[in-house]
């Protein structure tokens, strides 16, 4: 039978951020998941470098190295479809573009962790102080990374079917010379636009000839719909002069604060999306992914090999202290008070004020940018 210290179900940015920082503290980890890397990963794929910097990356090197794209963000345009869109200029890269494909890939390449891939979590048992997945992997940790419908939150008590979870679909392709003469999309300038009622947003991102257009909704009910009229007002916005050539994808993810999935237990921990961590106005989950590993990885070392829940409740603070406590999104307490042609006004027109659209869409709900990057010094290695 295999064996580890830490086995982290998801290969994504958490279960990837934490293999990382647990392998330089000299920890023996082992990543399972299901699907073999790289492999397409259904996200607008943006970060910015307060990522970079939380993971040690050198953007230039990043890029040089496969080559991989890193398309530099400067700007956005913002406003509500059909409605008036504001400009807003940085002057200097405030985000970047990436392909999912390709990030992941090299985060779990670069974890230093055992990986085995291709191979779903079928099965996850207690016997004494460990745990032993699939029958075959003992481990004395698990962390849960493997997303909205993560095995190891399924097989703990999570049941995503009756949470409230935001929806999306979204298409990425590379763009032939036909598609990129029809698309007004500037590469440095991803373009944000709201529903009328606030509770979602539609996104067109280019990444050098890569395109990437979606949009999520905290309502679940007519994505479809919403999804056709955005990619309706894109046409007839002159953004874009084509159809979108491939099937739109879904995907789920929680928002923090709208969770109560159990994050901490006798050895065990849920990370990222497995845990409900996406941040509540704008939906991304990247950063909130990559801290929850480094979070989670901080206290299983502290935890210095004594994993019971006594040692590990500490995870569950530090998540809070980072991200905040639970609490409700603007739009909803908002929609408590006012009618939908109110609502969709009051949004109409906080969205064309440019410094509105700077200050509270960009710089405090997508950007982050009054909050400083994770950084911890990495652990000496254990003899």
């Amino acid at each position: 039978m295999d064996a580890c210290n830490v086995l982290i179900v998801g290969g994504g940015p958490a279960g990837s951020s934490c293999a990382w920082r647990l392998r330089n503290a000299g920890l023996d980890v082992a990543i399972l998941d299901k699907q073999a890397f790289p492999r397409d990963k259904v996200c607008g794929g943006w970060i910015t470098p307060a990522v970079l910097a939380e993971l040690e990356i050198d953007p230039a090197e990043y890029a040089d190295g496969a080559p991989r794209v890193l398309q530099p963000i400067t700007g956005f345009r913002t406003g509500c479809i059909s409605g008036r869109a504001v400009d807003t200029s940085y002057g200097v890269p405030v985000s970047y573009g990436i392909r999912r494909r390709e990030f992941d890939d090299y985060l779990l390449r670069r974890s230093g962790a055992r990986l085995i891939e291709g191979v779903a979590l079928t099965s996850l048992e207690r016997s004494g102080a460990e745990w032993i997945a699939n029958g075959s992997i003992r481990a004395q940790l698990v962390v849960g990374a493997g997303g909205h419908f993560c095995p190891v939150a399924r097989l703990t008590g999570a049941k995503s079917k009756s949470e409230t979870a935001v929806v999306a679909q979204e298409a990425e392709f590379e763009m032939d010379e036909r598609q990129q003469a029809g698309c007004s999309i500037a590469r440095e300038t991803p373009e944000l636009y709201f529903c009328a009622d606030l509770r979602g947003y539609g996104w067109c991102f280019r990444k050098q000839n890569f395109l990437n257009v979606g949009l999520g909704r905290m309502d679940q009910h007519g994505l479809s719909s919403h999804v056709a009229g955005f990619l309706k007002f894109l046409r007839s916005a002159g953004r874009l002069s084509f159809d979108i050539p491939r099937a739109m994808l879904g995907h789920a993810y929680l928002l923090h604060g709208a969770s109560t999935r159990k994050v901490v237990s006798d050895g065990l921990l849920l990370a990222g999306d497995s845990a409900g961590l996406a941040y509540s106005q704008s939906g991304e989950g990247i950063r909130p992914a990559i801290e929850s590993g480094l979070l989670a990885a901080k206290t299983i070392i502290a935890a210095e090999g004594n994993y019971s829940r006594d040692r590990l409740e500490c995870y569950r603070a530090l998540i809070a202290e980072r991200c905040g406590g639970p609490g409700t999104d603007w739009v909803t307490r908002f929609s408590r008070h006012l009618s939908p042609r109110l609502i969709n006004l009051l949004g109409q027109r906080l969205l064309g004020i440019g410094w509105f659209a700077r200050e509270v869409v960009l710089n405090r709900w997508f950007l982050h940018a009054g909050e400083a990057a994770f950084l911890e010094s990495v652990a000496e290695p254990r003899p």
